[in-house]
């Protein structure tokens, strides 16, 4: 089965922990500047050491710092059991109107065949990968997006797939961004900081026991899906995720001809997938840079057996829908 059956498309998420790699181009560079409440709480609890962040990781790769302390005030199991059940939804709707594809379908085969030898190698970015119970699902939609939601729920639309007639090392490419927004937590990472904003300094003398804060991040969690990422955590995820592919065996120099069709796609409506910050060519020249860091796992690393090519392109009046 090469294509899947048509079908309505199930409603896009809007997931910035999911990040629909990533969003559209308008508002492009734009960040809303902290707040001084926000900036209190964080002189605080970095000057007070309340929580200790996670060490850099002392490894060949590239560097990306050390996890933000905002995600340790978000239970990290609630908000994987939220993402599930989000994931768990958009996947039967997507069943209901036969847009889900079957196991046997080459696309789908594909897709977990790479995330396969991706998902080994995210253990050091994250213990918790470990134990989550990772999915990859492809859904029958012409809209250009993929995510990974909290917990390792991968998805991919089709559309992405076949209009950009993507390789294995592109694919990779964006699994191992999406997938790094996982890793990096950048969702809890976003609750924490919104749950700081809202209770601003008084959040420090709650730390230990979350208290008032526990209450906020449950009033969070309906929300998953309308979290927006920043440009430092759409800069890591570009990072991360080309390391995470380079150790899988795929050619990270994927990530400069990937982002060449993202803005050759995005000559007419922008689609869901490009990112309001930072702008394609700037994610281009950031990949160039960091190869050198990268290309060394590549040639180290076990080459995939199999190698397997995008679904047949879409014809002019499909392409149209």
């Amino acid at each position: 089965m090469n294509q899947l059956p048509p079908a309505a498309p199930p409603p896009l998420p809007t997931d910035r922990s999911a990040c629909a790699f990533c969003a559209t181009l308008s508002g492009l560079g734009r960040l809303q500047p902290a707040s001084p409440s926000r900036r209190l709480f964080a002189s605080a609890l970095l000057a007070g050491g309340a929580m200790a962040a996670l060490p850099a990781l002392a490894r060949d790769g590239v560097d990306v710092g050390r996890q933000s302390t905002f995600s340790q005030l978000v239970p990290a199991e609630d908000l994987e059991n939220a993402a599930t059940q989000q994931y768990r939804q958009l996947i039967q709707q997507a069943a209901q109107q036969k847009a889900l594809a079957p196991p046997g379908n080459p696309q789908l085969v594909r897709l977990r065949a790479i995330a396969d030898r991706i998902i080994p190698n995210s253990y050091e970015w994250n213990e918790r990968a470990r134990q989550w119970k990772w999915e990859v699902n492809l859904i029958g939609s012409n809209q250009l997006n993929a995510f990974c939601m909290p917990g390792g729920k991968i998805a991919f639309y089709y559309g992405i797939l076949r209009q950009l007639q993507l390789s294995d090392d592109e694919v990779a490419m964006i699994m191992g961004h999406e997938t790094a927004h996982a890793l990096r937590e950048h969702a809890r990472e976003q609750m924490g900081k919104t749950a700081a904003t809202r209770l601003g300094a008084n959040v420090v003398s709650s730390l230990f026991g979350l208290g008032d804060v526990g209450n906020t991040v449950l009033g969070l969690g309906g929300k998953l899906l309308t979290l927006q990422f920043s440009r430092a955590d759409e800069s890591e995820a570009d990072l991360v995720g080309m390391e995470l592919a380079a150790r899988s065996g795929y050619d990270p120099k994927a990530g400069v001809t990937l982002w060449q069709k993202m803005l050759a796609a995005s000559q007419g409506a922008p689609p869901q997938f490009l990112s309001t910050h930072p702008a394609g060519e700037t994610r281009i020249r950031d990949i160039e840079a960091n190869l050198p860091r990268v290309e060394p796992l590549y040639v180290r690393a076990e080459k995939p057996p199999t190698r397997y090519g995008p679904p047949p392109p879409a014809k002019a009046a499909d392409s149209r829908k």
